[in-house]
């Protein structure tokens, strides 16, 4: 019973996130995609043709130091996303939260990327 519960939740995921995906489409900015693990957290700067910019994650080093699975480590790699974004010249992106609810850890990377200097 276990394996079809755990289907049923990749499911409603994978169906979250296309849902998401679908209402980002059509628009002209680079987009900041966000993956959420239990232990870390990645982030992408992607292109409007799908090519990836740049990427943050909680498993590079110098961006977090310590436990990576918590909201103080979001927070650092939403810097680090926003900081690659300077260096290519992108100041205005859209956020694809990919199917993840908008609280906890997705919303302190979102946060920490407008502090950073992101617009989104």
């Amino acid at each position: 019973m276990k394996r079809k519960e755990h289907n049923a939740k990749r499911a409603a995921w994978v169906a979250r996130r296309g849902r998401v995906q679908r209402s980002l489409t059509g628009t002209n900015r680079p987009r900041v995609t966000v993956f959420r693990s239990a232990k870390h957290i990645y982030a992408q700067l992607v292109d409007v043709n799908g090519r990836t910019l740049a990427t943050a994650s909680s498993l590079q080093e110098g961006v977090v130091d310590g436990y990576t699975g918590n909201v103080e480590a979001a927070k650092k790699v939403g810097t680090a996303i926003a900081v690659a974004a300077k260096k290519n010249q992108i100041e205005e992106v859209v956020f694809n939260r990919n199917g993840f609810l908008y609280h906890g850890r997705v919303k302190a990377l979102a946060d920490a990327a407008r502090e950073a200097g992101l617009k989104f």
